[in-house]
């Protein structure tokens, strides 16, 4: 209530600056846009929003929570810009008599054919309809006639009778945006939250009570002009973190002399889930799983083992099913028999089996890298998407995650490692603090003979420990075929009898056979190669030269190295080798190393880069981006053998 109150009593002092800005208001169509050829904010956007409108409220009539949206887009580079081409409305269904009513979308293309606009509309061979899940039906328009210069419009409202969480929308895009504004309106018996997190600030602002739609409201209105498009960084976990957003959660109501408060602490969300026949119920009770606990498992006397045999158990005999969530989609009794279950269904199961053979475990809300960073400040129940399992064991605490079936105990899939969690103890809520600082491993590793043909041939040998084993093994499994496509598409190189299997330790290993004609240059009696041949680094990644604004993400610290080893044919001699290379930070942090070995008529290469965290500040960049130079230079280098 307190942070809502901050939010109330704030906008008495801002409610001026927007006193003449009308909101709601759509100017209208305007010929000149259709001879703009560049944008005014940013002149080389492919495409520019002229206009956008967000507007949420709460029908007082129906409890309905309408969401009415106008966009005009200006495109200016047809080729760069087709993700505006599209439009795509997903519309939420709970499969239990209440859903999402999409109405009156309208949508045309302007053009200037001449001197003359002409308007092409959205036809009905160009409407589709997909139904991407049980809950989810997607809406999809493509545009027609879209040509350099064209204007798209388009509007829709959707009718949802779900209240309680106001969507998120993002007030930064990919392209610029010459005005956007963001309006909520709702009751004042119905009172929410309202999360708005981001760099930007509102030219225009509104926080106000008023009569509106023929009673007494609560507004929220922001306006923004010549907004830039939103730059991406490489090695981030996810850049939406850092948009402007805006999202908002029902706080309370009011009707008559009925308080009824909701979530607005991580206490309430606790008391909310505790008995929830979705969550709480699945794992306070263990009869059901009594039954099909591993054989002899209170024979092993270390809770760890106990714990770990329990993990292998479940991700031996139940499958996850792909769908995210933290409340149970089918439920133990279910999953038992079907022996598949979204994210809640497997780790609830889990946790009621730790739970059954004496370990202490809890579940541990979190929101995944792909949904967003949580926001501290703003207990909310929309905040999280996942649900995993944490579990107390000699006074340590670990993490278990049973959707993978390479996971193991605090070794979970990179979309779990998204910084925090809320840990539901029975007596209390806790949020923890979720970092990997498990060392990952890559070996990369080529043996490889010289040709008569001048050709070389040879084998592959890629494993990977940790998080990036297991990263490997959820990919292999999901497409074997694209998995092993990926090595042609990688290094541009033909392989041939390609195995990929886990090994006794844990670690994935994909072996292979490759030859190649264009890795080395016959020039007269001399043949010149990089000796790494297809592993080395020619370029960098941190090669930004703006002043970073994000922390460097690697979601798990690694080591990786790469091995060649070449037999010298007969006949040859060594010319020349490469510069060895070493270099490393004051601290240790990242390192690298790359030698190059003439021995025992061998070539021995061993190139290593170690990064010792799995997330540095930005004040790193620079360290980085001397290092990944290093790299690219020491792994340009040539040699060359000559025939004696």
């Amino acid at each position: 209530m307190k942070g809502f109150i901050k939010v109330f009593f704030f906008s008495m002092s801002i409610t001026l600056s927007a006193q003449n800005q009308q909101f709601l208001k759509v100017p209208k169509f305007n010929k000149e846009d259709l001879t703009k050829e560049k944008s005014s904010v940013d002149p080389k956007a492919p495409a520019e929003l002229l206009y956008r409108s967000v507007h949420y409220r709460i029908d007082n009539s129906n409890g309905y929570l309408k969401k009415n949206v106008i966009y005009r887009v200006k495109i200016y580079e047809k080729d760069k810009s087709e993700e505006w081409h599209n439009l795509e409305i997903s519309l939420f269904d709970n499969n239990s008599g209440d859903r999402e009513v999409l109405n009156n979308i309208k949508a045309v293309v302007y053009n200037l054919e001449g001197d003359k606009v002409t308007e092409t509309k959205v036809e009905k061979s160009s409407k589709f309809k997909s139904k991407e899940n049980k809950y989810y039906t997607v809406n999809k328009y493509a545009f027609p006639n879209i040509k350099n210069g064209s204007v798209i419009e388009y509007q829709y409202e959707v009718s949802s009778p779900f209240t309680y969480e106001i969507p998120l929308t993002y007030i930064e895009l990919d392209i610029p945006s010459v005005y956007t504004e963001y309006v909520f309106d709702t009751p004042v018996q119905v009172s929410y939250s309202v999360d708005f997190t981001g760099s930007l600030s509102p030219k225009y602002k509104v926080m106000k009570e008023d009569v509106l739609y023929g009673s007494q409201h609560k507004t929220y209105r922001f306006g923004y002009d010549n907004l830039k498009g939103f730059k991406t960084e490489k090695y981030v976990k996810n850049n939406d973190n850092y948009r402007t957003k805006i999202r908002a959660e029902l706080h309370s109501t009011y009707f008559g002399e009925n308080l009824k408060m909701y979530t607005s602490t991580w206490e309430d969300i606790r008391k909310k889930l505790w008995d929830h026949e979705d969550f709480g119920s699945q794992y306070k009770k263990d009869r059901l799983v009594k039954d099909v606990m591993p054989a002899g498992i209170m024979d092993e006397k270390n809770e760890l083992n106990r714990a770990n045999k329990i993990l292998d158990h479940v991700k031996a005999n139940y499958t996850w099913n792909y769908n995210n969530g933290f409340y149970a989609e089918n439920g133990i009794r279910e999953v038992l028999k079907t022996k598949t279950g979204n994210t809640a269904d497997l780790n609830l199961l889990l946790i009621s089996m730790f739970r059954s053979a004496g370990i202490s475990s809890s579940p541990i809300l979190i929101s995944t890298v792909k949904n967003g960073a949580l926001n501290l400040g703003f207990p909310n129940l929309g905040n999280f998407n996942y649900v995993i399992a944490g579990a107390e064991i000699d006074g340590k605490f670990y993490l278990f995650d049973a959707t993978s079936k390479q996971s193991q105990a605090n070794l979970l899939p990179s979309r779990v490692w998204n910084n925090n969690g809320l840990l539901i103890k029975d007596d209390k809520a806790e949020v923890i603090s979720m970092f990997n600082a498990k060392m990952s491993y890559a070996n990369l590793t080529a043996k490889v003979k010289f040709n008569e043909d001048g050709s070389i041939s040879g084998r592959y040998f890629d494993r990977d420990a940790g998080l990036l084993a297991l990263n490997a093994k959820e990919s292999y499994d999901e497409n074997p075929d694209k998995y092993k496509k990926q090595y042609k598409e990688n290094f541009s190189q033909d392989f041939t009898d390609i195995t990929s299997t886990v090994l006794a330790n844990g670690d994935f290993e994909s072996k292979m056979s490759f030859s190649s004609q264009n890795l080395i240059d016959n020039v007269g009696k001399k043949r010149i190669f990089n000796p790494l041949l297809f592993l080395n680094q020619s370029g960098t990644d941190f090669n930004e030269t703006e002043e970073r604004k994000y922390m460097i993400n690697f979601v798990s610290p690694f080591v990786r190295v790469k091995k060649v080893e070449i037999e010298i044919p007969e006949g040859y001699t060594v010319s020349d080798l490469p510069k060895s290379k070493k270099i490393t930070t004051d601290d240790k942090e990242i390192s690298y190393s790359y030698i190059v070995e003439n021995k025992d008529n061998k070539i021995f290469v061993t190139s290593e880069v170690k990064i010792a965290s799995a997330d540095y500040p930005k004040e790193y960049y620079p360290a980085f981006k001397q290092i990944w130079k290093v790299i690219s230079e020491s792994e340009s280098q040539v040699m060359s053998l000559i025939k004696n």
